[in-house]
């Protein structure tokens, strides 16, 4: 039937708002007849297109190239309505669509969430085959591969957006995801400029990988990047830092350094904004660094430090409000940020900054072209600009003694004058909003051609989109309508703002009188134990003050809090690591309410807080871990089952390995946090602990065995048995906070080819170990236990074992094996394994070579192994009578008598050692001596990690310290001296029965 034969058919597509209706009934018609689909049904998701003619248009043009993507997302409601979106808001997603139709594929559940920051980093990485931060191959291939998958993710960012009910309150969190978008592409094309000048592209190599390697590169994000406010199409402000650790520039010196760095940072801008296949994302622009567009591209910290020391203009101080790390390497990005913010928050103490600020704001508007004033949405008066330069002048010139509204980004720093006192509600509200009103605007301009524009459209049909697009009017006129009214209450508030006189009164003070007195508040916080009463005082103004529901339950806490940290070993930290918490859990109704009404949750708070860095830096990531301090039992440790039941479910969930490994890594964190929160607040033991703390690193290691396996061994060789044994302390079910988890690798070809069986299980050992690697909570696969030690192969067959332990183990492998257990891989290999492992560890007879080798590497470890400047008598691993000398001595009784002693054959050193005394083979008073030195060494290295967040296996001589550890083992306070002897006479009276039973 044609158009005309259905009467009346053209008034519901003008009711879902095309305007092209001829051409709307026959494109309909074709698209139908494309994707084999119901004519009708493709309208389901017109209403959400802010162009039903373009999307339509676009959706025809795509099914006449390749109508099966279309076909499958009519299929998926999300992806269908996504699409509609896209290409109804987008002409520029619509090219994109046409040139890579594959890419529809990936709209299946678009709209519905953003993509999060490490989504989008794993992705852009991902697209390149990025590994230690060089890209699989540096061709215009890799260039394309990432400009194309970067879109991808922009168009899960714009479905989210544009299908929101309510866009204008998404503008702050679309732009930061936009924000973290360039970070990932500037980051992924980093990668591929690595590979580039390291020679990975076509030709001969530029600098040695080596070279290239080390040589550090951070990209300092500036503007709207910094802050976290892009736009979609906007140029992406950098600053480029180069530098190299001290051997790095040593050995090739910093002008190498310099030119290397220099290399990538072009090779990296070119990635994004050069022209290839693909076309450029956004221009990455670097004229904000010293001397502009003159300056050097890169320069070393050393030497951006000097040029702001000396020349740098007020406007530069500005600009660094908002530099935040956005790539590449963050220790040199951090060290930049740290150097530089204390120039940026006292660069309004300079002679007429206000001034000069001012005048650079009239400036910008003066160089507007006058046909555009009436419809720039950024520069001009009532624009974007006027919102964020009164923002910044406040924050610069009240910044100067008041560090609560140091933010990068608009909105946060409104909120934060607003808080402060520096703006009133009423006008920091209506600059909010109005901020998310022009913010929307623009990013609905620039969706509409993917490209850089600030202008509102003029034509009446593109302001009719633009008011469908937004959501912020029914018709075009409207949108306009509420564009004036926005300037006009913008540029009002900004003239009483930014030109109070007061600003420049402020700015001119003193600096001894910009601070109010608080000198009883900071008297009364040092003499009750803060080292820092001033930071202290920070932290309290920042967590009471306002009038909201948190400020005023904080209130009535703090003068109860502030005395349980004040008891606590480290108060500042604990209050510092509160107030994280506090900004990151204390609008949650849950949080408060536990905090107020609870009977030991805030004291439990602040006694975890104050008494372990370890907690304090985990909890800030695990904030919803704070709920756990009103229930005791959510601080008992999780059982074996329910782990392994979590992790298999995390795999299910996740296709690759990658973001598999990412939840599996979480997991293994919060249940670290909780293992560390329990032992701290007493609610496990010593021996609880070790036992957590191993089930949850077997339980790791099992999932990313299960989760590299997939990946790393082809359907062909699934015959391959491969297993992992644990050793030492691991093996032995005593694993500390820090501890290292000493494994082996064993396989069994099982028909496939031994040399590719061999060459499959060293890829398993690379992926696992890669793939365990946890940078905040370290988690290190230690296989020097193996045969050989570090000379020998990481992993062996079955049979390779057999063979090596009947014709060369040395003593000592077989004392290792004395702790071998099977964790993870086959349950068949593990057993077979184990059985080899009792013959050789539980021989019928040791011959007094063997035992005169073993005592002879005992005196070798203590006089080698022990650090050099390191008192021996406070290491609590190697030192006279600690776990060295307890784990040695049980198990030279093993090796003589486990084989006619069955309860000896225990991976357990106390077990084995319990077991020695009821076999008769030890007084029972030297194996209490035993037992006590060895619990008091473990629970002592265990609190030194919890203390200080760092792994350390020396008792520390600092008296803080030694008190710190001493109230985690509950101790009374100040009872350092206490622990000291405590711990020394412990391991003097182990050491004789050490020397007795041993060398005896």
């Amino acid at each position: 039937m044609s158009a005309s034969d259905r009467p009346g058919s053209l008034t519901p597509l003008a009711r879902l708002g095309f305007s092209r209706l001829t051409e709307a009934e026959a494109l309909l018609d074709e698209l139908a007849a494309l994707i084999d689909a119901p004519r009708d049904a493709l309208l389901d998701a017109a209403a959400d297109a802010a162009d039903p003619d373009e999307a339509l248009h676009a959706l025809a043009r795509l099914a006449r190239r390749d109508p099966a993507p279309v076909r499958r997302a009519r299929e998926r409601p999300a992806a269908w309505r996504a699409l509609w979106a896209l290409l109804g808001a987008s002409t520029g997603f619509g090219d994109f669509f046409f040139r890579h139709p594959a890419e529809v594929d990936q709209l299946a559940d678009a709209g519905e969430r953003l993509p999060t920051p490490e989504e989008l980093r794993s992705e852009l990485l991902a697209s390149i085959d990025a590994v230690d931060g060089f890209a699989a191959e540096g061709g215009e291939s890799a260039w394309v591969a990432l400009r194309v998958r970067y879109r991808r993710m922009l168009a899960r960012i714009a479905a989210y957006d544009l299908l929101s009910p309510s866009p204008v309150d998404e503008v702050a969190v679309v732009s930061a995801r936009l924000a973290d978008a360039a970070g990932a592409a500037l980051e992924a094309s980093l990668a591929v400029a690595r590979t580039r000048v390291s020679g990975g592209a076509v030709g001969a190599g530029l600098f040695p990988r080596d070279q290239v390697a080390r040589t550090k590169l951070a990209i300092i994000g500036m503007g709207k990047t910094g802050a976290r406010e892009l736009n979609y199409v906007s140029d992406v402000d950098v600053i480029f830092v180069g530098g190299g650790d001290d051997d790095a520039i040593e050995e090739f010196g910093e002008s190498r350094v310099v030119d290397i760095a220099t290399r990538l940072a072009v090779q990296t801008m070119r990635g994004i904004s050069g022209v290839e296949i693909e076309p450029p994302l956004w221009e990455v622009d670097a004229n904000l660094r010293p001397e502009g567009k003159q300056g050097a591209l890169v320069r070393t910290l050393d030497s951006h430090l000097a040029y702001y020391d000396r020349w740098a203009k007020s406007w530069e101080f500005q600009a660094l409000l908002k530099a935040r790390p956005v790539a590449g390497d963050d220790g040199l990005a951090q060290a930049y940020i740290e150097a530089v913010q204390p120039k940026v928050w006292t660069s309004a103490a300079r002679e007429n900054f206000v001034d000069s600020v001012q005048r650079m704001r009239e400036r910008v508007t003066e160089h507007i072209p006058p046909a555009d004033v009436p419809y720039q949405l950024k520069l001009g008066p009532g624009g974007i600009r006027d919102i964020e330069f009164t923002v910044q002048l406040l924050q610069l010139v009240h910044g100067l003694s008041d560090d609560r509204i140091r933010q990068r980004g608009t909105l946060e720093a409104l909120d934060a004058l607003v808080a402060e006192g520096y703006i009133g509600r009423a006008e920091a509200s209506a600059f909010s909003q109005d901020y998310r009103v022009l913010r929307l605007l623009e990013h609905r301009v620039q969706l509409r051609q993917l490209r850089r524009t600030h202008l509102m459209p003029s034509r009446p049909e593109e302001l009719r989109v633009l008011a469908r697009a937004t959501g912020l009017a029914d018709t075009g006129d409207g949108v306009w309508q509420l564009w004036e009214s926005v300037k006009r209450e913008v540029r009002d508030i900004h003239v009483r703002l930014f030109y109070r006189p007061l600003l420049s009164a402020v700015a001119a003070l003193p600096a001894d009188e910009r601070v109010l007195s608080t000198a009883q508040a900071h008297d009364r916080l040092a003499a009750i134990g803060f080292a820092d009463p001033a930071g202290a005082l920070r932290h309290i103004a920042a967590l009471t003050t306002g009038l909201s529901r948190k400020a005023t339950i904080q209130r009535h806490l703090m003068p109860v809090m502030i005395r349980w940290f004040a008891d606590g070993v480290d108060p500042d930290y604990g209050l510092l690591a509160f107030r994280r918490l506090s900004e990151r859990l204390g609008d949650t109704h849950w949080f408060l309410r536990m905090l107020r009404d609870s009977s030991g949750a805030a004291e439990s708070l602040s006694r975890v807080l104050s008494g372990s860095r370890y907690v304090g830096e985990l909890i800030e990531w695990i904030p919803e871990s704070a709920a756990w301090l009103d229930d005791p039992e959510l601080l008992r440790p999780r059982s074996g089952v329910a782990l392994q039941q979590e992790a298999r479910a995390i795999q299910t969930r996740h296709e690759t390995v990658v973001d598999a490994m990412r939840a599996v890594r979480a997991l293994r964190r919060r249940e670290q946090l909780r293992i560390a929160m329990g032992a701290i607040l007493g609610s496990v033991t010593i021996e609880e602990v070790a036992d957590a703390l191993t089930t949850i690193t077997e339980v790791t290691i099992q999932a990313t065995l299960r989760a590299v396996r997939r990946e790393v061994v082809p359907p062909e060789d699934a015959a391959l048995d491969f297993s992992v044994i644990a050793m030492g302390r691991f093996g032995g079910a005593e694993l500390g906070f820090g501890s290292d988890a000493d494994v082996m690798y064993v396989y069994r070809p099982n028909g496939v080819d031994p040399q590719r069986a061999h060459e499959l299980a060293l890829k398993l050992v690379a992926a696992l170990r890669n793939h365990s690697e946890d940078h905040r909570v370290p988690l290190e696969l230690d296989a020097d236990l193996r045969p050989e030690g570090r000379n020998g192969p990481l992993a062996r067959s079955l049979e390779a074992y057999e063979e090596y332990y009947r014709r060369w183990a040395l003593s000592w492998e077989a004392q290792a094996l004395l702790r071998a257990r099977g964790v993870a891989g086959s349950v068949k290999l593990i057993g077979d394994f184990m059985e080899l492992a009792d013959r050789v560890r539980y021989p019928q007879v040791v011959d007094l070579a063997a035992t005169r080798e073993i005592k002879r590497i005992k005196a070798r470890v203590e006089s080698e192994r022990l650090p050099q400047g390191v008192d021996p008598s406070r290491h609590l691993k190697l030192g006279p009578g600690s776990l060295s000398d307890v784990e040695w001595l049980v198990q030279l009784l093993q090796l003589q008598h486990a084989h006619a002693v069955p309860e000896m054959r225990t991976t357990s050193t106390l077990g084995a050692l319990r077991a020695a005394e009821s076999a008769g083979l030890i007084p029972a008073s030297a194996a209490d001596r035993l037992s006590d030195a060895w619990r008091l060494a473990s629970r002592l290295r265990s609190a030194n990690t919890l203390l200080s967040g760092q792994t350390s296996d020396v008792l520390p001589v600092d008296r803080k310290k030694l008190d710190g550890i001493g109230r985690l083992l509950e101790y009374p306070p100040r009872s350092a001296t206490q622990v000291e002897e405590d711990y020394l006479g412990t391991t003097r009276r182990a050491r004789r029965v050490f020397e007795k039973l041993f060398y005896g």
